[in-house]
C-alpha cells in the first residue's frame, strides 16, 4: 500500500512541475498548465503525509 501512495505522490509532485516547463516551452495552454498543476496539488497532498512522516515530537524527547 505505501509503494502505491509514493508512486502517485511521485505522479502529482510531476504533475506541479512538468507543465510549468511546457509552458515555457510553448506545447501547452496556460489553461491547461492550471489544471495539470490543481490536479497534481490534490495527488501530492491527498498521499504523501501517509507516507512521509518522520517520529513525532513525543518519541523525540
Amino acid at each position: 500500500m505505501k509503494k502505491i501512495l509514493k508512486i502517485i505522490s511521485w505522479a502529482g509532485l510531476a504533475l506541479t512541475i512538468i507543465p510549468s516547463l511546457l509552458v515555457f516551452s510553448g506545447v501547452v495552454a496556460i489553461e491547461t498548465h492550471y489544471v495539470l498543476m490543481a490536479i497534481g496539488m490534490v495527488l501530492w497532498f491527498g498521499t504523501a503525509p501517509f507516507w512521509m512522516h518522520g517520529p513525532s515530537l513525543e518519541e523525540e524527547e
